[in-house]
């Protein structure tokens, strides 16, 4: 490791502290409801940061087992590094954590990929996320 992971933002401070037992996992799961993300979105345009598309194209891949996975970041600036891979993903979307939930389907999340602090959710417990927040509104 050669940076340290800094947090730069609640979502990140929150992450950062659930990972190292300050807080529980099911209490940060709770916050994150209330949290924005930082969605990667194709952009076929290539106008800087603009989206024209009512139909975003978010990024996923593919784990070795054949779960599509949605990839999500705590910020813009935590995507940067990982977007390089894919050309066209370059902005994104700051959205609720709720609404990826609502649209993400049978799919798997992972927040951060490529960073010390991140979590992978899979796809079963998107799922139950996404039940528990339509039990809830």
């Amino acid at each position: 490791m050669s940076d340290t992971f800094e947090p730069r933002n609640e979502l990140e401070q929150k992450l950062q502290a659930a990972q190292v037992g300050e807080i529980p996992g099911d209490v940060f799961m709770r916050e994150l409801m209330d949290l924005q993300v930082f969605m990667p979105v194709e952009d076929k345009l290539g106008i800087d940061g603009f989206q024209s598309s009512n139909k975003a194209k978010p990024l996923t891949v593919k784990t070795e087992d054949g779960t599509e996975v949605l990839v999500l970041f705590t910020s813009p600036e935590r995507a940067k590094p990982f977007v390089k891979d894919f050309p066209g993903y370059e902005g994104g979307l700051l959205v609720e954590f709720t609404w990826v939930l609502e649209r993400a389907g049978g799919q798997g999340i992972a927040l951060n990929p490529g960073w010390e602090v991140g979590i992978d959710m899979e796809p079963d417990m998107v799922q139950q996320l996404a039940r528990g927040q339509a039990g809830e509104s």
